[in-house]
C-alpha cells in the first residue's frame, strides 16, 4: 500500500469546517442547480459504469452524494474521508435510511486502507482539481487502479472553456501585481495532459460529460481499468 500524501490544505476540515462545507451545496438557489446537475451526470457516469453494487465514494465530504448512490437497492457503499470530522458530520446530516447503507472509513485518497481490487468502482469527485502536482495525481490515479476492479468516476477542472480561458487570465493578473504566483488549492489541467496521466496509470476513457460545454470547468469522466 502507498504511503499517503499530506495536502497543504488537509487539516482545515475540523467540525466547524466540515458544517460549512455541508451547507456550501445548499446555499442559494445557483448553488442547488449546481448540485442538480453534478446528479444529473453523476448519475449518467454510474449507468455507464454498469451500475457498479460495491462503490467506494472518496472523499464523500458531508455525504452529498450518499442519497443518490444509495438509489440503486442494492449497492453497498463505502463513504472515505481523510478527515474523521467530515465522516462525523455526514452520518449526521445524511437521512438515516441512507447512513445505514454506508460503511464510513477514515484514509487518505493516496493511501487507501481497502485490499486490491475490493470494490467494482471509486467514486471520486471534487478532488482532483486540487492537486497541482502530476507527481501527486498519478499516485492517487494507480491507488484507485490498484482498489478498483473495474472503474473509476471523477470530476475536475480542465481547459478548453470560457471559465478556464477567465481564470488564466486572472491568474497571469495577480502574478503581474504581486511578482509571484500566490498559492493555489484549484487548479486547471489540460485534457490532454491529464488523459495522457489516466493511461499511465492503467485505466482508459470510456467517457466524459461537460457541466456547461465550453463554458464551465468541471468535467467528468468514467475510466475502465484496462
Amino acid at each position: 500500500m502507498s504511503q499517503p500524501i499530506k495536502l497543504e490544505f488537509s487539516d482545515k476540515y475540523d467540525q466547524e469546517h466540515a458544517q460549512e462545507y455541508l451547507r456550501k451545496h445548499q446555499d442559494g438557489f445557483w448553488r442547488r442547480m449546481s448540485h442538480r446537475r453534478d446528479e444529473q451526470l453523476a448519475r449518467r457516469a454510474l449507468a455507464l459504469a454498469g451500475e457498479p453494487g460495491l462503490v467506494l465514494d472518496l472523499p464523500c465530504g458531508a455525504g452529498r452524494f450518499w442519497p443518490l448512490l444509495a438509489e440503486k437497492p442494492n449497492r453497498v457503499i463505502i463513504g472515505a474521508d481523510n478527515s474523521a470530522d467530515m465522516l462525523r458530520v455526514a452520518c449526521a446530516a445524511q437521512p438515516a435510511e441512507v447512513v445505514s447503507r454506508v460503511k464510513p472509513l477514515q484514509t487518505s485518497a493516496f493511501a487507501i486502507e481497502l485490499p486490491d481490487n475490493s470494490v467494482d468502482s471509486i467514486f471520486c469527485m471534487r478532488l482532483l482539481h486540487h492537486i497541482g502536482d502530476a507527481e501527486h495525481r498519478q499516485k492517487l490515479l494507480r491507488e484507485c487502479a490498484r482498489v478498483s476492479r473495474d472503474s473509476l468516476i471523477l470530476s475536475l477542472w480542465v481547459d478548453g472553456n470560457f471559465k478556464a480561458w477567465r481564470r488564466t487570465r486572472l491568474e497571469r493578473r495577480r502574478a503581474a501585481r504581486s511578482g509571484s504566483t500566490d498559492y493555489q488549492n484549484r487548479f486547471v489541467i489540460p485534457a490532454a495532459t491529464v488523459e495522457a496521466e489516466f493511461r499511465q496509470a492503467g485505466f482508459r476513457v470510456q467517457e466524459h460529460f461537460d457541466f456547461l460545454p465550453l463554458y464551465a470547468m468541471w468535467r467528468v469522466y468514467v475510466l475502465r481499468k484496462g
